[in-house]
């Protein structure tokens, strides 16, 4: 049966999602909520309380992350337990209100959408040539049998600035989220370790460590970066030997980190034995200064994939792994997952070989180029920030607005977008910012309304609001 629960908002301060968050937890410790209950549908509680589906949503979300609540696909969401366990307790993608087509529903700007650029046609001829030529995919993949899709993918990093590297330190995996989380299999030890993680930073870092039974500390943020001071301090007080960054693109907020930056975060890694994920998952255009692997290829774990510059269907990345670990990773790789699928190796390193990844990354370049300029010309008096080939925009909201109130009202008039807080982690520090995602697969005109629909949002905030 569900359960028939109407909290009062107005007793939790902040937006109305985190207020509901907290309701939800203080209802399952009180037992007002009690084991295995079912809560009402996304739909149903936010007509009941007066606010946005997605509001409930991303409510249950937080709750079902911290362990308190349960998805269970195609039956709904059930209290799980009083107290937080660790471990995922949901998917990905969750019982969410789906949204609806994209020639009725609203404009998605939440997580960038690669344009039409003969990627079916490109995939269909592959398919066919490999059907011609005939594929055995009955055995396991080995490190012989990926080692030339390991070759082709070094040639596709050769002008990333990485140091010495080649095929034996490359790691194949299913997109840079698996990347991840493999590394920290590889790096983690004890029962709660720490992984050290920019205060703004991709979810799937919390979420990788959460699945790896860690916790994600955060380390403040300056305009380059990671600070130095906080994250060496960070060291001494946790004890942590891993740490998470994104010093050419970094995601949300679009920062690049100087080379002094660079030189000084390696020699912080040394001095506390800390070993580092640099995520260059977003980055495609050309590096402004050589990877903190090139500055410390004894310890940094350079991830990659191609979701931002081919296809993120395909699930494919790699890890450029530090010196001497490139065999340790692929046993890992194997341990976990028994390596790349065979049919994905296979079309992978077609694509390279064929050019046609290098074609589709640049087509799909010259149509984010197109948008990034049209959102600069409609937004460009606000405090954007932003990098050229960059897939996304980092905007400090004026003054009278919230990022999740700017949020809230950006979805209730067609245009779905990231507030700041969702980069944070749980109950976390999260400034009045936005990040809006260049969709190269809506038609301009769409995308052009939208950017107008935020441009007269932003000129009229609402009135009431503590500033």
């Amino acid at each position: 049966m569900t359960i028939n629960w109407q909290p009062d908002l107005e007793q939790f301060a902040g937006p109305k999602y985190l207020a509901l968050s907290h309701a939800l937890r203080a209802a399952v410790r009180s037992g007002d909520l009690p084991e295995g209950g079912r809560l009402p549908p996304v739909r149903e509680l936010a007509w009941q309380l007066g606010i946005t589906p997605g509001t409930v949503a991303r409510a249950y979300q937080i709750a079902t992350q911290d362990g308190l609540l349960e998805a269970v696909v195609g039956r709904g969401t059930f209290v799980a337990a009083r107290n937080p366990r660790l471990g995922p307790t949901q998917p990905l993608f969750t019982d969410a209100p789906p949204v609806p087509e994209r020639a009725e529903g609203p404009v998605d700007l939440r997580a960038p959408q690669l344009p039409e650029a003969g990627h079916s046609q490109a995939f269909a001829r592959i398919l066919t040539d490999i059907a011609r030529d005939g594929c055995d995919w009955r055995g396991y993949p080995t490190n012989r049998r990926d080692l030339p899709l390991r070759r082709a993918f070094a040639d596709w990093l050769g002008d990333r600035a990485l140091g010495s590297f080649d095929a034996d330190d490359i790691v194949l995996t299913h997109g840079g989220q698996n990347a991840v989380g493999l590394v920290m299999q590889c790096c983690l030890r004890g029962e709660r370790p720490a992984v050290l993680c920019e205060e703004l930073a991709f979810p799937g870092f919390r979420r990788a460590a959460r699945l790896n039974r860690a916790e994600a500390v955060a380390v403040p943020l300056d305009a380059e970066g990671i600070v130095p001071e906080a994250l060496d301090a960070a060291c001494r007080r946790t004890g942590a030997r891993l740490l998470c960054v994104t010093p050419e693109a970094q995601n949300p907020t679009a920062g690049r980190m100087s080379m002094a930056r660079r030189r000084r975060i390696a020699e912080i890694a040394a001095l506390h034995d800390l070993h580092i994920i640099e995520d260059d998952c977003y980055s495609v255009a050309e590096p402004s200064a050589p990877a903190i692997r090139a500055l410390a290829p004894d310890r940094t774990w350079y991830v990659t994939s191609l979701s931002k510059a081919v296809a993120p269907g395909l699930r494919v990345g790699a890890i450029v792994c530090p010196t001497g670990y490139g065999e340790s990773g692929r046993i890992a790789a194997q341990h976990s997952f028994f390596g790349l699928a065979l049919p994905i190796a296979q079309i992978t390193l077609r694509l390279f070989t064929s050019g046609e990844a290098a074609r589709l990354r640049d087509a799909g370049q010259v149509v984010f180029a197109r948008r990034l300029e049209l959102l600069l010309n409609s937004l460009g008096r606000h405090e954007l920030r932003w990098q050229k080939g960059l897939s996304f925009v980092w905007l400090p909201l004026p003054r009278g607005w919230r990022g999740s109130t700017f949020a809230r009202e950006a979805e209730a008039a067609g245009v779905l977008i990231r507030s700041a807080d969702e980069y944070a982690l749980v109950d976390g520090h999260a400034p009045n910012a936005v990040r809006i995602a260049l969709d190269g697969e809506v038609e301009e005109a769409r995308f052009v309304t939208a950017i107008a629909t935020l441009a007269r949002l932003l000129d009229n905030p609402p009135a009431g609001i503590p500033v």
